[in-house]
């Protein structure tokens, strides 16, 4: 894919000091961090090396990623890695696609407690999910998925959900055969949505009792018990919005949708259309009118404003697993998944497994194609000497 012509980092360096001179209120070190590494991703700053091609020795310079997971330039080797190390676990099934999103009026506060109310998602939603598939009445079976966080929508507004892609089917509850979901349904949306919403609002009450939560500016008010509590009822009168999609292909349309959802970051650089007179340009998908491409411009800063609304607090896990995928249940359960499910009726096909002889490159040769290889590494030190002095912004 050729380099967009505008990116996130193109931004900042145009932004400025004054872009810091207007957000000292909610700047913290931590976004400093993330826009530093932006800035510097690819760049002399961060060091690099001397590659050559192994097939008709064309030589390039290449600078180091920042492999910050914020930074749009970062992710795709990241994914990468990740779905193949999940490929092996993918079992040989229809996979369903399962959305769990907070109301509105809990967005403020979770932009205020990141940390508590992104946990307390995943595990409202994958609780919620697992018994509803455990129910008779429904699948009756033990499930296990991949959840992943995303918190905003096409505008970059704050919009927190999770993306959950799970098996349809799972095993039965003394693990002696595998329980297909019904062709074309999963679970029924609308008992997903109750008992989310039930089981979410009771973690937000024990989130207060126990102090774990903060409010500031307008939030100030729920910190009286009586205030969060007529806060907590309110959110009981309307259905929230659970979306699951019916059941598609099997283990390699999974490794491809999942690439979609697992490493994104709140805009691609390839979304990004120009920055003229001070105003952004990007690119949006408008869901309520069957997904139409349109155009959105916001003002730079309030542009940057709402790219940073979507950082994650330090150390927080944005992919986890449910389930039989959990970590400590994977072991001895998915082994005995894929003996079940090979042993069905019509078993579905599984998924081939990849070449180790030929791995593919992460940098191929701009003129034949060839496997890219490093001859020289030089540190950013070093690479002053061979290059103009990096920016002032550079340095932050």
């Amino acid at each position: 894919m050729p380099r967009p012509p505008l990116e996130v980092a193109d931004l900042i360096r145009a932004a400025g000091t004054a872009f810091f001179e207007h957000s000292r209120k909610w700047f913290t070190w931590l976004h400093l961090k993330i826009l530093t590494a932006i800035v510097c991703c690819r760049t002399s700053a961060l060091g690099g090396h001397i590659d050559e091609c192994s097939a008709c020795g064309h030589r390039a310079i290449s600078f180091n990623s920042c492999r910050n997971r914020h930074c749009p330039k970062c992710q795709s080797n990241a994914r990468d890695r990740w779905l193949e190390a999940r490929r092996r676990e993918l079992l040989p099934t229809r996979y369903v696609h399962v959305v769990f999103t907070l109301p509105r009026e809990v967005a403020p506060l979770a932009l205020q407690n990141k940390r508590e109310v992104y946990s307390l998602l995943f595990r409202a939603s994958a609780e919620t999910l697992l018994a509803v598939a455990r129910d008779p009445r429904h699948l009756g079976a033990e499930i296990g998925f991949f959840s992943v966080l995303h918190t905003w929508n096409q505008k970059l507004q704050h919009h927190p959900h999770v993306h959950c892609v799970v098996p349809a089917g799972g095993l039965a509850p003394d693990h002696t055969r595998w329980i297909a979901a019904a062709t074309g349904f999963f679970l029924p949306v609308k008992v997903l949505s109750r008992v989310f919403r039930g089981k979410f609002v009771a973690g937000l009450r024990e989130l207060h009792a126990n102090g774990s939560l903060e409010f500031h500016g307008g939030l100030a008010a729920l910190a009286s018990p009586p205030a969060f509590a007529a806060m907590l009822r309110s959110l009981f009168r309307s259905d929230w919005v659970v979306y699951s999609k019916r059941p598609f292909g099997g283990a390699e349309h999974a490794l491809r949708y999942l690439g979609g959802y697992t490493h994104r970051v709140a805009i691609s650089n390839h979304r990004l259309v120009a920055l003229d007179q001070g105003e952004v340009t990007f690119r949006w998908r408008d869901s309520a009118h069957k997904n139409k491409k349109r155009l959105m411009q916001l003002p730079l800063e309030e542009f940057l404003r709402r790219f940073f609304l979507h950082v994650l607090p330090t150390g927080f896990v944005r992919i986890r697993h449910f389930g039989f995928f959990a970590h400590r249940r994977r072991a001895a359960l998915l082994p005995l998944c894929f003996a079940l499910l090979a042993g069905a009726a019509n078993p579905p096909a599984p998924l081939p497994p990849t070449p180790s002889e030929n791995p593919r490159p992460l940098w191929s040769c701009p003129r034949c194609g060839g496997a890219m290889t490093i001859l020289e590494r030089f540190t950013a030190a070093e690479a002053r000497f061979r290059s103009p002095p990096i920016s002032q912004l550079e340095r932050i």
